[in-house]
């Protein structure tokens, strides 16, 4: 019989009151049975008993049996080749003389094999030493850089002692990028731990994975540099880096929304960056009793100091400069002054820059191209060959690539033709496109500024040597007497 609230609240305030049960059975038309299980209180009407009956059919050697078809599955090792219920049923009909039905055998398997088995989804709680680990791993992102939008990669690292991260933003995942982001990631944190955990990423593992992967040479020289060991996690297991796992996800949500507007990459990273530094002081990880500030106060102690010497985590090339004054580095060109041309440079491709150099001289600074087939101009590396051949200026390619359309419109109306547009892009290359063009729109309306009349706003006061005096100069008197007595000048 089901017991309302109401019923049972009487049954129990009657019963504390002294009455019977049978008065109370009378009274409130329900059995005695029903008032003397509740009028104590040694239990509660929505408490329900689990019902459960083991099959008659079902019994210990049974059991015993399906346990034992599992231990020869492990014992095997074989995943495609185990007992299924429906086998453990055949089996049991043949050896053992069973007469249950099938459905009955597939209860008794379903119901041992939870007991046997551990949950996938268990992750056992772990907790680190200061210093002990960083865990590391990728995240992607959008942005708009200068007003494109960008698909971009970023990089999170997070002590595992004290839960400080670090975040910043890659065009690619390549290994230049991950060197330079673990090395960015060791100066944040002011210090190298003694591992660090990640992935089987490719640009580090050459082959296996978990504890049978092995380092890439490349990313091997780097960690014998900064003295950590590598910990590879096994495939699809999030769980080994949960730290990270939950960072990659907290900063696409807090630090990328809304979609960041920057001018270039550089000053993402800035922001992030900032913003790292404000998570370190003001964020408390929920299951933690310290600060994530006291508890990196206190880890940045045992971490090993950095080494004096940067390591160098760019890939490098030694390709000639060709005809049109420009080197090629991983599919795509960059240009460098025509005085190098054919010479052999060196090119340094970092996560996000290429530097050329040449004799140990740094040359030539871009931002990388990732893709193929394109070329980087600078005009500065062309003025002075335009010059000799100004003939080509409206049609050349660092010129038509690097100028806005704005000045090539204005230099197609100058009087002296292609000669004067080179005069004018001489004093873009000087000056600055922007500052010879705020020149131009500050004269006065329908007249056609010419290269002198630009050029005549760009000269400044010219510093004199002379040295002018005050008008009124005091004068000391002297006495020369003692000097005519002392010379005997009468």
């Amino acid at each position: 019989m089901i017991v309302e609230m109401d019923t049972y609240q009487s049954i129990r305030t009657y019963f504390n009151d002294g009455k019977s049960i049978r008065w109370i059975a009378r009274t409130l038309g329900i059995s005695r049975q029903t008032v003397r299980k509740y009028c104590e209180g040694n239990t509660h009407p929505e408490v329900r008993k689990d019902y459960y009956r083991a099959p008659d059919v079902v019994t210990d050697d049974v059991r015993d049996f399906i346990r034992d078809c599992f231990k020869q599955d492990e014992d095997e090792g074989l995943k495609k080749q185990t007992h299924t219920a429906k086998r453990i049923y055949d089996r049991l009909v043949t050896e053992k003389g069973f007469t249950g039905a099938e459905s009955t055998i597939r209860k008794a398997v379903k119901q041992l094999r939870e007991e046997h088995s551990v949950p996938a989804q268990a992750d056992v709680p772990l907790a680190f030493d200061p210093g002990d680990a960083i865990q590391i791993d990728w995240g992607e992102c959008t942005a708009y850089l200068d007003n494109t939008k960008r698909k971009l990669s970023f990089f999170c690292g997070r002590l595992c002692y004290s839960c400080d991260i670090f975040v910043q933003v890659f065009f690619s995942q390549n290994l230049e990028s991950f060197l330079e982001a673990q090395q960015l990631m060791f100066d944040h944190f002011g210090g190298v731990p003694h591992r660090l955990i990640f992935d089987n990423a490719k640009v580090a593992v050459k082959e296996g994975f978990g504890l049978h992967a092995k380092a890439t040479d490349g990313y091997a020289a780097f960690a014998a540099h900064y003295a950590f060991r590598t910990e590879f996690c096994n495939i699809a297991s999030g769980n080994e880096k949960g730290l990270v796992e939950n960072l990659v996800g907290y900063a696409r949500r807090n630090f990328m929304v809304p979609v960041p507007r920057v001018h270039d990459i550089n000053e993402l990273n800035h922001q992030l960056l900032m913003a790292c530094r404000v998570y370190r002081d003001t964020h408390k990880v929920e299951s933690r009793t310290q600060t994530v500030a006291q508890a990196y106060a206190e880890e940045v102690r045992f971490l090993h100091a950095i080494p004096s010497y940067r390591y160098d985590t760019s890939r490098k090339a030694t390709p000639n400069v060709g005809d049109y004054s420009t080197v090629r580095f991983d599919k795509n060109n960059y240009s460098v002054p025509v005085r190098y041309l054919r010479k052999t440079v060196t090119v340094k491709g970092f996560a996000n820059e290429v530097h050329i150099m040449h004799g140990g001289e740094l040359i030539a600074t871009y931002d990388r191209s990732y893709g193929t087939g394109k070329t980087q101009f600078r005009l500065e590396h062309y003025i002075d060959l335009i010059e000799r051949k100004p003939r080509c200026v409206f049609q050349a390619r660092p010129v038509r690539e690097t100028v806005t359309q704005e000045l090539l419109e204005w230099g197609k109306l100058l009087p002296g033709g292609n000669a004067e547009m080179v005069k004018l892009l001489r004093l873009c290359v000087d000056y600055g496109e922007e500052k010879i063009l705020s020149i131009r729109d500050s004269m006065p309306k329908g007249v056609i500024p010419t290269v002198d009349m630009v050029r005549s706003q760009l000269h400044e006061p010219v510093e004199t040597n002379v040295v002018y005096f005050s008008n009124e100069i005091s004068i000391m008197s002297t006495d020369l007497k003692q000097i005519d007595e002392k010379c005997g000048v009468g």
